[in-house]
């Protein structure tokens, strides 16, 4: 049996020895961006992708560890754990094989078997099974017992059917061929309940549908078990059988592995329906629902990893940086909300105005916003996307023309989430005075100054970058989220007299209560003055202090280091780099040219390794360095601000949304994103949307098809496309068939309009 090292090294493509050091730094309580920043030298260089599926596996096989143990317990004290089942027992690589292996010896109900062998009746079912040249009516006259229930020969050739029934049914190598054989030959098929066609229109793809259980993909799996849990759609599994065969393939299966084909005896007949009502009766729902669940497992970990891509990516954009902004939050009848931010992200000034229908006060709007602008000397224009967002960014360029001195730029930001914010007791907690919709302004003007300090904030699911995130395991959803945002957090480094609490929170070796009492110091007692001062807050102890101090920043300390990203336990060997260099550590820092003449290999020592140097070095010479990209915006076509104003062939630019394992959805600025097929990301064959764009790319488009009734734009980045034989299609969708799987040859032949509708029918759901 292999070690659980081995088995998490072979997961995740390294050495035992590296996956060895990393459960020991875990089980000591060290963070997963501690351990990849800080612990190469232990680990050998395993990156946090590697680290967070090692801590999964982890927890996953340290689980079935304690499931086995308490498998064996219990076998053993039944006294029938043999030499054999013990070594099968131990070399069981997943759970599945462990709960199979147990099931003969697993405490049961009383079942109708039971009841048959309790009557005396294994005896007969042994005869049956081995002496099948005799009758069985014959044999089973002489176990009627009508005091147990077994009057006649019928309900005695029963009760034998019930005991063998229930010994087949739990032998783990059948149940493992037949597992294997439905994953790779089952079919999903779905049919519409009677009377639910109407209701359930938005799942008429699935009104009679099938596809092979092993290429059906997440997004139409998650999409087929909601139509089944709103009532819509009935689901089953099945195998296709041959118009001519006289048995199910698993029926068949059965039979060879026991041996029970026909030869002409007595017993046949009787042993057919033995293995008739095994697969009937006792197997088929059991490995259907087994099956379904494993589908929806992988479906949902598909979904969640989808919205983790498009999370790290939204956080990990641009940020526009330091300066004075001026939130948008636009709106008709309610007015646009106004909010003024100084460069630290601090409100100074705040405001309602009303250039929309119905009141239509353009210029007075446009004094008022100017007379903002002047008075703080704001720099960017932030303006949410949300209703009268076109109308709105009019509105700020009007702005512009009016002040050219003043270097104005505007900006158009995903609002999405900013109402949660808006509502929430955190935002409460900072705007207790303020109107909610206020706070919403604020949030705007934020998200473009930081995008990952403001959504922080925010829930993660709330943020509205996923693909069914409501129908997989919530629990799951935010844990995996949780490290999404951690792994960002740590991996740009937070700016300790700067940070909120929620963003401090997700520093590695923090948490709420601590990220809140360095706050409360901070506010105490002023900005801290090096990292050794962090010390000094309440409930951070030493080893959180150690996870921590490396990604909390003092940009200006007297110490140039503690602004970097060298951790200080580190400084001993920038200080020997110094005095090699005979300068001081401050005319070290982005001294390339200094930096550049260094032997790495020179500075190492028993703690410190080249790999830990080489990283030491690097800082050095762009310390504090943000890893995210440079700031840029897209530029929205000028009078293109609704639906109605687009025609096929017109070329936008846009910024990618979301992105979904069918294509992905981009903002061209009409108040509706557009869907980018996956046909349609490039000239060659894509697999993963997620190779082409991310969640914040600014991309070229063509509008290859516009659908004002339900609000549908087909866009594509392949800019030579040619689109005569693309419609504005207001037909729907062609029913889903199992030949609509997105198979490397069928994939550019689907013909667009059919290929974006059913696109549009997936993301709706």
């Amino acid at each position: 049996m292999q070690s659980l090292e081995q088995q998490i090294a072979s997961d995740i493509n390294a050495q035992a020895q590296q996956v060895s050091a990393a459960i020991k730094l875990l089980d000591e309580g060290a963070t997963v961006p501690f351990i990849a920043r800080y612990r190469k030298e232990a680990t050998g260089g395993l990156d946090d992708g590697q680290l967070r599926l090692l801590e999964q596996r982890l927890v996953y096989l340290r689980e079935m560890q304690q499931r086995r143990l308490s498998i064996l317990k219990s076998i053993r004290e039944q006294d029938q754990l043999s030499p054999e089942l013990e070594r099968a027992i131990n070399a069981a690589s997943s759970k599945t094989e462990l709960e199979d292996l147990y099931l003969p010896y697993k405490p049961k109900r009383r079942t109708k078997g039971q009841i048959a062998i309790e009557a005396g009746l294994e005896p007969l079912a042994e005869l049956l099974l081995s002496q099948p040249e005799q009758a069985p009516e014959t044999l089973a006259e002489a176990y009627i017992n009508q005091e147990a229930g077994f009057a006649d020969s019928k309900a005695v050739l029963d009760g034998a059917k019930f005991i063998l029934m229930e010994r087949f049914a739990i032998q783990a190598p059948l149940l493992a061929q037949l597992r294997a054989f439905l994953q790779e030959q089952a079919l999903v098929s779905t049919t519409v309940i009677d009377g639910q066609q109407q209701t359930g229109q938005k799942f008429q793809d699935y009104f009679d549908y099938q596809e092979a259980l092993s290429k059906i993909p997440s997004h139409r799996t998650l999409a087929i078990l909601r139509g089944r849990n709103e009532g819509i759609l009935n689901l089953s599994l099945d195998v296709e059988q041959a118009d001519d065969a006289l048995s199910h393939p698993a029926e068949q299966m059965i039979r060879d592995y026991f041996d029970l084909h026909p030869k002409g005896l007595p017993c046949d007949k009787w042993l057919n329906t033995v293995v008739q009502w095994t697969w009937r009766v006792k197997l088929k729902l059991q490995l259907e629902t087994e099956l379904l669940n494993q589908l929806r497992e992988k479906a949902e970990d598909e979904a969640i990893s989808v919205f983790s891509r498009n999370l790290n990516d939204l956080l990990m954009a641009a940020p526009a940086g330091a300066k004075p902004t001026l939130g948008l939050d636009p709106g008709l009848r309610t007015g646009v909300k106004v909010a003024v931010v100084d460069a630290t992200g601090k409100l100074v000034a705040f405001d309602t105005i009303y250039p929309h229908a119905p009141r239509n006060q353009w210029q007075q709007s446009l004094n008022t916003l100017a007379s903002l602008v002047q008075q703080h000397q704001v720099k960017l224009l932030s303006i949410g996307n949300g209703t009268a967002s076109r109308e709105t960014d009019q509105l700020a360029a009007d702005l512009i023309s009016k002040l050219p001195e003043q270097g104005l730029q505007k900006v158009m930001v995903s609002e999405a989430g900013a109402s949660v914010y808006s509502a929430s007791g955190l935002a409460a907690q900072e705007f207790p005075e303020l109107d909610v919709s206020i706070r919403g302004a604020v949030s705007i003007a934020r998200r473009l100054q930081d995008p990952l300090a403001e959504l922080v904030k925010i829930e993660a699911k709330a943020i509205g970058v996923g693909q069914y995130q409501h129908d997989v395991s919530q629990s799951k959803l935010s844990q995996q989220l949780d490290s999404v945002v951690e792994d960002c957090v740590n991996a740009v480094g937070v700016d300790v007299n700067m940070a909120s609490a929620p963003l401090l929170s997700f520093v590695a070796g923090l948490n709420n209560t601590i990220a809140q009492n360095i706050v409360a110091h901070r506010d105490q007692h002023g900005a801290f003055q090096s990292r050794a001062a962090i010390k000094k807050v309440a409930r951070l102890g030493p080893k959180a202090f150690e996870q921590a101090a490396g990604f909390l920043r003092i940009p200006q300390a007297k110490n140039a280091l503690d602004g970097s990203a060298v951790h200080p336990e580190a400084y001993p060997v920038v200080e020997a780099i110094a005095k090699h260099s005979q300068c001081d550590v401050s005319q070290l820092i982005a001294n390339n040219e200094r930096l550049s003449k260094l032997d790495p290999k020179q500075f190492t020592n028993e703690k410190f390794g080249l790999p830990t140097v080489n990283d030491i070095i690097s800082e050095l010479k762009k310390p504090g360095r943000d890893p995210r990209p440079e700031f840029a915006t897209a530029k929205f076509k000028e009078g293109v601000n609704t639906l109605a104003d687009l025609k096929p062939a017109m070329q936008l630019e846009g910024v990618v949304t979301n992105v979904t394992n069918f294509g992905a959805f981009v903002d061209v600025g009409v108040h509706q994103d557009g869907l980018v097929h996956i046909s349609c990301l490039a000239n060659h064959f894509v697999k993963d949307p997620h190779q082409v764009v991310k969640a914040g790319d600014i991309v070229k488009v063509k509008v290859m098809e516009v659908d004002v009734a339900r609000k549908r734009i087909g866009l594509s980045m392949r800019l030579d496309d040619d689109i005569t034989s693309v419609s504005t299609s207001k037909d729907s969708p062609k029913k889903a068939k199992a030949q609509h799987s997105h198979r490397p040859v069928k994939q550019q032949a689907k013909p667009l309009n059919n290929a974006f509708a059913e696109a549009f029918a997936k993301a709706k759901r």
